[in-house]
């Protein structure tokens, strides 16, 4: 079933952030991480329940693929929403204190 794809503003600035620190160190590999997220989140609109049931979370509708070493944690309904990118090394619990996977 084909779902529309939805980033919030909180993953957006997610992306933005880590964008600009891979480009510390190289714009282009800051752009190819930015293709890859996107490429990985248009890909959803056909096979949302692919990635994993995000541990911390336990729900199965909130659930993450990785892009990198980052983290693209997304809720699946009627259609998917792109919650944030974590990277991988971060606690999950502290970043997600200014979110609400329950929606």
């Amino acid at each position: 079933m084909a779902r529309s794809v939805r980033w919030t503003l909180a993953a957006l600035d997610d992306l933005d952030q880590a964008a600009k620190y891979i480009a510390r160190d190289s714009a282009t590999y800051a752009a190819a991480f930015v293709r890859d997220a996107l490429s990985t989140a248009r890909s959803l609109q056909q096979y949302a329940e692919r990635g994993r049931i995000v541990p911390e979370f336990e729900q199965d509708n909130i659930r993450e693929l990785f892009v990198g070493s980052y983290r693209l944690v997304y809720r699946v309904g009627d259609r998917v929403e792109i919650l944030a990118i974590i990277h991988g090394a971060r606690d999950t619990g502290a970043v997600w204190d200014r979110r609400d996977p329950k929606g």
